[in-house]
C-alpha cells in the first residue's frame, strides 16, 4: 500500500483542505499522512478566518514524517505564505520527494483568498519545478502566468505549453471555468503533448473541495499508475463523487463531494 502525504490547510467541515485529501487518498486504497501548513475557519459557505503555522513547525512536521515513514508520493495543496513555500520545497529537496502534485490553491470556491500576494512567486518559482504534476484552474494558471484568466479552450491549448515551460514535469489545465458548454475539457500537457480530457458537467452544488480531491486522488494513484492513467483514472473518480454528493446533506452553501459513495455502495448503504 503507497503511503501519500498531503501538504495543506484544513476545513472543519471536512470538505475540502486536508480533510478532502484524507479521504480522496483513503478511497484509492493508499494510506493518508497529513502536514499541516494552515488552520481555516471555514465552513460551505465561506472562510471566517485563516491562521497559518509557523514555517519552521512546518517543515519539523514534514521532517517527522519522512524520518520515519517511507513516503510514495506528495500532494501540496494550500501554502498560505512564502515562508512555508520555502520551507516545503528545502525539506522536500532534502528528502528527495519524487513524486509531487502541486495543487496552487489561491482562492477558495466562497472567492476568500488563501495564499498571500507575495507567495505567488515564491510557489512559482520554488515548488511548480520539482512537481511532477500542478493541476491549476484557470484563474490559478493566469496568476503563474501573470495574465488575465478570459481563456476560452483554445486558448487553453494554446497556454498549456507556457505553464509546462515553468519547470514542471506535466501539467493538468482545469476548464471547469469555462462558460456555457454542457461538457469540461482539462488539457494534461507532459512528453505525451497535449492530451484533451473532456467530461459531462454534473447540474450539483456540492462542489467544495474539487480541486483538493482531484490532486489527492491523482498523487495516490501516482506510485500505483503511469501519470496518464493516474490522472485519468482521479477524474473518473472526481466526476463519481461529484455524482454521488446530492446523496449528502452537509451544510447550507456549497457542500461538498461523496468521496466514500463506493464503499458505501459496496457496504450496501442506502442513502
Amino acid at each position: 500500500m503507497p503511503n501519500i502525504l498531503s501538504i495543506a490547510g484544513t476545513d472543519p467541515t471536512g470538505g475540502a483542505g486536508i480533510q478532502a485529501d484524507l479521504k480522496a487518498i483513503s478511497a484509492q486504497g493508499a494510506f493518508a499522512m497529513a502536514v499541516v501548513t494552515a488552520v481555516v475557519a471555514q465552513n460551505t459557505q465561506g472562510v471566517r478566518g485563516v491562521r497559518a503555522m509557523d514555517p519552521e513547525f512546518v517543515g519539523e512536521q514534514i521532517d517527522a514524517v519522512f524520518e520515519d515513514v517511507r513516503v510514495d508520493a506528495v500532494k501540496i495543496g494550500m501554502v498560505a505564505n512564502a515562508g512555508i513555500a520555502e520551507v516545503i520545497a528545502d525539506r522536500l529537496a532534502h528528502h528527495g520527494a519524487d513524486r509531487v502534485v502541486l495543487d496552487p490553491v489561491m482562492v477558495a470556491k466562497s472567492g476568500d483568498r488563501l495564499l498571500d500576494e507575495d507567495a505567488v512567486d515564491a510557489v512559482r518559482d520554488l515548488l511548480v519545478p520539482r512537481s511532477s504534476i500542478i493541476t491549476p484552474n484557470l484563474p490559478e494558471a493566469a496568476v503563474l502566468l501573470g495574465e488575465e484568466p478570459d481563456w476560452d479552450l483554445s486558448e487553453m491549448r494554446r497556454r498549456a505549453p507556457a505553464l509546462l515551460e515553468l519547470g514542471p514535469s506535466r501539467v493538468l489545465l482545469k476548464g471547469g471555468h469555462l462558460d456555457g458548454s454542457a461538457t469540461s475539457t482539462d488539457l494534461l500537457c507532459g512528453p505525451e503533448g497535449i492530451l484533451e480530457l473532456p467530461a459531462p458537467r454534473i447540474a450539483t452544488t456540492n462542489d467544495h473541495g474539487t480541486g483538493c480531491t482531484l490532486s489527492a486522488a491523482i498523487a495516490a494513484l501516482l506510485p500505483q499508475r503511469s501519470a496518464v492513467d493516474a490522472v485519468r483514472e482521479g477524474k473518473a473518480y472526481l466526476h463519481d463523487a461529484l455524482a454521488a454528493s446530492d446523496r449528502l446533506d452537509v451544510g447550507r452553501g456549497h457542500g461538498p463531494l461523496h468521496h466514500f459513495h463506493a464503499l458505501w455502495e459496496a457496504a450496501g448503504i442506502d442513502r
